[in-house]
């Protein structure tokens, strides 16, 4: 199992991102959360299998029907927490 730390940016508030991100992490079996940041960003952890995280971030750099990505930070992290399923935070 994999876990990635995720900062995207561009225009992904407001637009019913987390939800996309949401239902993508349920597609690819992915464990974690998702939240907007105050400074625009949307900041999230997924945790899951590697080719099931790459297929996420192909749809997820595509964005929603509404988000405009501009760039994706992915940080690999060590270490893996106990997430039981994908959140997403207010």
């Amino acid at each position: 199992m994999k876990s990635y730390h995720i900062m995207v940016h561009g225009k992904v508030q407001k637009v019913g991102f987390r939800k996309f991100v949401h239902r993508m992490a349920k597609r690819y079996q992915l464990t974690g959360w998702v939240k907007n940041r105050t400074d625009g960003a949307v900041e999230m952890e997924v945790q899951g299998k590697e080719e099931n995280i790459a297929l996420f971030l192909k749809k997820i750099k595509r964005g929603s029907l509404l988000a405009r990505v501009e760039r994706i930070d992915v940080d690999e992290r060590h270490s893996v927490d106990d997430f039981n399923s994908f959140l997403v935070k207010i």
